[in-house]
């Protein structure tokens, strides 16, 4: 810490916490937070345990600050709260984990570390990097978070990416200022929203390897309900980030290719479904040519 060339000199560190039914492991989360951290920002998102008061009956850490929300916000609501004040306070790089003892506070310099040395923007956990970490994973998870890892790199344009929806993050404050905080995804959703707004302001991302932990805590998740709801989602932010990046604020021969590629792909899928099933082979300029002549056909008629 005393090493000059040390990106963590002079660097103010704040983790943020939402908590939500997690008074079983808080307190060996906030055990197992090393020195370089600042400040640690409890988010009590209107728990019916009260994790707030909780943490607060049991430690004596001159970091801690606990904030009360008087309605639920969810997941992603609570953390942009806590990350809201964090840059009101000064911090330089805000972290962000889980109160349930699955995601581990030692990696926290590793995520940090590449903030500070200028490397990345945004740096977020990867549990696919060593094969190693993944025999402890719930098989549904796994086969869930691979599903959603290629969904996400679609709609958020980071396809060196995986592992979208890990809540293990840190973000350099000052993008805070340049999110549409308002816009992003509260609940579930929050992890692979909040990365499309990134795409959109350029921001320089880097996957972090980590190991997370699964012992008897609870996921509120219910991977039912929200599949479609996530799948929509995906779809729309592609929709967005293709909209932004290649029409409004970039317009190039990209984009013309990506508009008549479109147009091609739209035709050619409709001209297949309505002559599935004829037998008659025919070459790709045949089709082009039958189908010219069909319209001239109709055209000729109409006008007759």
């Amino acid at each position: 810490m005393n090493n000059p060339q040390s990106p963590y000199r002079n660097a103010t560190i704040a983790v943020v916490i939402p908590c939500y039914r997690v008074c079983a492991h808080i307190l060996s989360v906030l055990d197992r937070i090393g020195p370089e951290v600042t400040a640690i920002y409890i988010i009590d998102d209107a728990c019916p345990d009260g994790s707030g008061r909780f943490v607060q009956n049991q430690i004596q850490d001159p970091r801690l600050k606990i904030i009360y929300n008087q309605v639920n916000l969810g997941v992603g609501g609570a953390t942009l709260v806590g990350m809201k004040q964090a840059t009101v306070d000064g911090a330089d790089v805000i972290v962000k984990i889980d109160g349930d003892g699955q995601m581990d506070p030692s990696f926290i310099p590793a995520f940090t570390g590449v903030i500070l040395s200028g490397e990345a923007d945004y740096t977020k956990g990867n549990r696919f990097f060593e094969l190693e970490g993944l025999s402890s994973m719930p098989l549904v998870r796994l086969v869930g978070n691979a599903g959603l890892s290629f969904l996400a790199k679609f709609s958020t344009g980071y396809w060196n990416l995986f592992d979208p929806a890990n809540g293990f993050i840190a973000i350099h404050a000052s993008l805070i200022d340049l999110l549409p905080i308002e816009k992003i995804s509260k609940r579930y959703f929050f992890e692979s929203d909040l990365l499309f707004r990134l795409n959109i302001i350029s921001a320089r991302v880097v996957d972090v390897p980590m190991y997370s932990y699964y012992a008897d805590e609870k996921s509120h998740l219910k991977p039912h309900r929200e599949i479609f709801r996530f799948a929509l989602a995906h779809l729309r932010n592609f929709g967005k980030r293709i909209l932004y990046n290649y029409f409004i604020r970039n317009f190039s021969i990209a984009s013309v290719q990506l508009f008549l590629g479109i147009i091609l792909f739209l035709f050619g899928v409709s001209y297949g479904v309505a002559n599935w099933g004829v037998d008659e082979p025919a070459t790709a300029g045949t089709v082009m040519t039958r189908h010219c002549r069909s319209s001239w056909v109709r055209s000729s008629f109409s006008r007759s």
